[in-house]
């Protein structure tokens, strides 16, 4: 029993003793792993708060507003005829029914320097308590005809989010360019984001949409089938029914591969720790082989020495962990302060919510951390189980790499190629994902091969230069030595080269992009983004267009409708579509339309998520977007990029859309100018002109010149892929010091070899000349390989990562003077590492180390 308990207890004493000085003597070395971790956890646990947060906050508010009802009938697109809401209230299944208005604006008020995005509810109080109390109104004390209030026009009740920015006086509603006076007549309970109530008549009548609704609130009888009795209603197509909860998922969904692309970025960089863990602790085993051996004559088994390894790997791992969840805690929590939830992507942008932490999302990545560097460290540990303890005694325990090694490394670079075909699961490229992780493990393990490949070549060429032939017989002999040493750099290199590419290609094909949909000169549009609540009148538009240096014209209405509840809306795009070719960046040749038809034209992520193949019809949109008009068949007559709206838009021709529609609002005109116009003078012009329209309306006019958009478009992108930049960095600043530490070790362990070298006549300089030219010959193998299995992943990511998970495509483009820089950077500082480290090591203790043989 004594003998039973004893490898426990030896575990532990070897640990705090003979393990704890291993970690002393070389901090930097061990160090460079455990933030290598850390940063791994903190960015993938950053991303987990910074998303659980918003979807917390954002469900927090929708229950507040909405309530929980049992079924949601909502407008697909706009609003629709309320006449449906009494036959639903009249069924004998529905409990309970509440008629809504729902409207996004703009506020302004005496306190309010600027304007406030605002929701607006019109509601039937009588109605709305069974699903909402706290939406129900409470009247000012003391207000004159309290009782009255609430049915009263223009008249408004604020929840304390409205009541801090707007105030309760000289509040206005933005309607079109015009600003409605409305009297603050008390307050609502709802929590969330500024938040206006009202009766739902003197809403229709003030927002001018009377006879619509845009949603009902059902609540059945007890037991009442929920598919009887929409099937008993049989409702409109323009009308959708949907579950309280799909509300919450879709915008889910909005930031969903976003953030999912950010978290596979923190665990490429827990990748590379992991590779960092390998390295450390494969030299520090090797290091240490006599020190294992004794351990194993004096009784330690084999499996003790691996769970020994296996537990230093594991600190490493809880110290990079714990350090990871409290960055990635504060990373969260300042993110979340000062940007919001949007995660750099704009999906939360209206949200600051407080920040959500739960232990069990704590647990589960600091497990990881865990596991990833377990993973590093199995290597090491199984080759500490197996050396033979009296050889190694005897500096006779290397043993050499056979070819099932070798063998497993073509199959994982094969398996990983394949799995780059896999389709996407749930929307999400989790087979890319696994392709790019076997890509690198299979590259990373198959150096070895290269480097044989490489250096056999390159033997004959310097076998009459003493120095060169030193450093290239060393790399050939001791392969799996240099591999170990330069396997973190490949893996830090590979990521910065594959991210390098894949931002590369995406801001080259958006530059390309933006130059073929910016065509105009000069684009006039509202300064602030509120649904429906600014738009431009036909008049305004005419007026535009007939001013003095405007040449020509160009308008596009722009409506969201909902295809589907459980993804986000599909943007229906008005515009002239006289040459299609020409205007719009078509994937492929447009079709001609058949008789009849009406043809239109889809973003490629409506043929990956709604099948919008060209040659296809769009029954379901023609359905929801033109309930009231017999509209023709939409035929879809092309796909064309776009890298604005990720879950799709259909470009419609826009005197169709008018006739079918009656909708004649504009939210953008494109001019042309005509020759010798100045252009800021015609803004003045323009503003004047808005302004004496509707008071107060050029302040919310913005004129954009196609130079500005585009700088400011390649802004938002680097902005949105900043912490891309900062992971590329870091990866390969961890890789070098990787590369340093690993050299540092090598070379202390070879004293003797370099105090052998000056007995037979090398100088100290000759001695370090080697030193450099195996830091060179090492790093150049890492950086070749680096930049193969970076281009690789770059492909996988460019060509599959980004159309599975965004639904658009790009065209691939390499920066190669950027890559090549990086690879020389790469070489450049492994050379200069490999020689600051001789430096210690070559002078007189070498010589004196000679001493130790005789």
């Amino acid at each position: 029993m004594r003998r039973a308990d004893a490898p426990a207890g030896v575990l532990r004493t070897l640990l705090t003793s003979y393990s704890w000085q291993e970690l002393r003597q070389h901090p930097w070395r061990n160090a460079a792993a455990v933030v290598a971790v850390m940063l791994g956890v903190a960015l993938a646990f950053s991303v987990h708060l910074i998303n659980a947060s918003a979807l917390d906050e954002f469900a927090s508010a929708v229950r507040s507003v909405n309530g929980q009802p049992d079924l949601e009938l909502r407008a697909a697109q706009g609003g629709f005829d309320e006449n449906l809401y009494a036959r639903v209230a009249a069924h004998p299944q529905v409990r309970h029914a509440s008629p809504v208005l729902e409207l996004q604006t703009l506020a302004g008020s005496d306190r309010a320097g600027q304007r406030v995005p605002l929701r607006v509810l019109g509601l039937d109080a009588l109605r709305v308590a069974a699903f909402a109390p706290q939406l129900l109104p409470a009247p000012t004390p003391g207000l004159a005809g309290a009782r009255d209030a609430w049915f009263a026009p223009a008249t408004v009740f604020l929840n304390p989010a409205a009541q801090q920015a707007l105030g309760m006086d000289g509040v206005q509603l933005q309607h079109g360019l015009a600003l409605r006076p409305v009297r603050v007549a008390g307050t609502v309970a709802a929590g969330g984001p500024p938040l206006a109530v009202m009766d739902i008549g003197a809403a229709q009548d003030l927002f001018e949409r009377l006879g619509e609704i845009t949603r009902i609130d059902v609540q059945l009888a007890p037991g009442a089938p929920r598919e009887d009795v929409l099937a008993a209603l049989a409702l409109p197509p323009e009308v959708r029914a949907q579950t309280p909860g799909q509300d919450a998922q879709r915008v889910s969904n909005l930031s969903r591969a976003y953030r999912v692309n950010l978290t596979v970025l923190g665990l490429v960089a827990l990748f590379t720790g992991a590779f960092l863990v390998f390295s450390v602790l494969s030299l520090s085993v090797a290091r240490r082989t006599q020190q294992f051996a004794l351990l194993g004559v004096l009784g330690l088994t084999g499996r003790e020495r691996q769970r020994l390894v296996l537990a230093e790997s594991a600190v490493l791992g809880l110290a990079g962990s714990l350090a990871g969840l409290a960055l990635g805690t504060a990373l969260a929590a300042a993110a979340l302060r000062l940007l919001g939830g949007d995660l750099g992507g704009g999906y939360f942008n209206e949200a600051a919510p407080p920040l959500q932490w739960r232990p069990l999302a704590a647990a589960v990545y600091g497990l990881l951390g865990i596991a990833a560097t377990l993973a590093g460290g199995w290597w090491p540990a199984r080759a500490a189980q197996n050396l033979p303890p009296a050889q190694a005694l005897k500096g006779l325990g290397q043993a050499a790499t056979g070819r099932r090694r070798q063998l497993w490394s073509v199959v994982l670079l094969v398996l990983g190629g394949l799995l780059a075909l896999a389709p996407p699961v749930g929307g999400i490229a989790l087979g890319a994902y696994v392709s790019v992780a076997l890509l690198l493990v299979g590259g990373i393990t198959a150096l070895p091969l290269l480097i044989q490949a490489l250096y056999d070549r390159l033997q004959p060429r310097v076998a009459h230069r003493l120095l060169p032939l030193l450093a290239v017989e060393r790399a050939r002999r001791v392969r799996e030595s240099a591999a170990v040493a330069v396997s973190g750099v490949v893996a830090a290199l590979s990521l910065a080269v594959a991210l390098t590419v894949m931002v590369a290609s995406f801001r080259e094909s958006m530059i390309g992009w933006l130059d073929q949909v910016l065509p105009a000169d000069l684009y006039l549009r509202p300064a602030v983004a509120a649904g429906d609540a600014l738009f431009f009148s036909p008049e305004t538009v005419a007026a535009v267009a007939a001013s003095e240096g405007v040449a020509r014209v160009a308008t596009t209405r722009q409506r969201a409708v909902q295809l589907n509840p459980e993804r986000p809306a599909v943007q229906l795009l008005a515009r002239s579509l006289a040459d299609p070719a020409s205007s719009l960046p078509l994937v492929g040749a447009a079709l001609p339309v058949p008789p009849g038809m009406l043809g239109v034209y889809v973003s490629e992520p409506m043929v990956d998520l709604y099948g919008a193949t060209p040659g296809s019809r769009l029954d379901a949109l023609a359905a929801a977007a033109f309930p009231q008009a017999a509209a023709p068949p939409l035929f879809v007559a092309g796909v064309w990029r776009d890298y604005v709206r990720q879950f799709g838009a259909v470009v419609v021709p826009q005197q169709a859309y008018q006739q079918l529609s009656g909708d004649r609002r504009i939210n953008d005109i494109a001019l042309w100018l005509a020759p010798g116009t100045d252009a800021a003078a015609l803004q003045q012009r323009l503003r004047a002109l808005v302004e004496a329209q509707a008071p107060g309306a050029g302040a919310l006019l913005e004129f954009t010149s196609v130079g500005a958009l585009r700088a400011n478009s390649l802004r938002i992108f680097d902005r949105s892929f900043a912490v891309t930049y900062w992971l590329q960095a870091v990866a390969i600043g961890i890789g070098l010091f990787g590369v340093a530490a690993s050299f540092s070790a090598q070379v202390l362990a070879r004293r003797k070899e370099f105090g052998l070298l000056a007995h037979l006549g090398l100088t100290r300089r000759q001695i370090l000349a080697v030193v450099a030219g195996e830091g060179a010959a090492w790093t150049l193998i890492g950086a070749i390989a680096g930049l193969a299995l970076g281009l690789a992943v770059a492909v996988v990511l460019v060509h599959v990562v980004n159309p599975q998970s965004f639904h658009w495509t790009m065209d691939l483009h390499a920066p190669w003077g950027r890559l090549l820089a990086l690879c020389a950077a790469v070489v450049a500082a492994g050379t200069l590492t490999a020689w600051l480290a001789g430096r210690a090591a070559a002078g007189r203790d070498a010589v004196m180390a000679v001493k130790e043989d005789w």
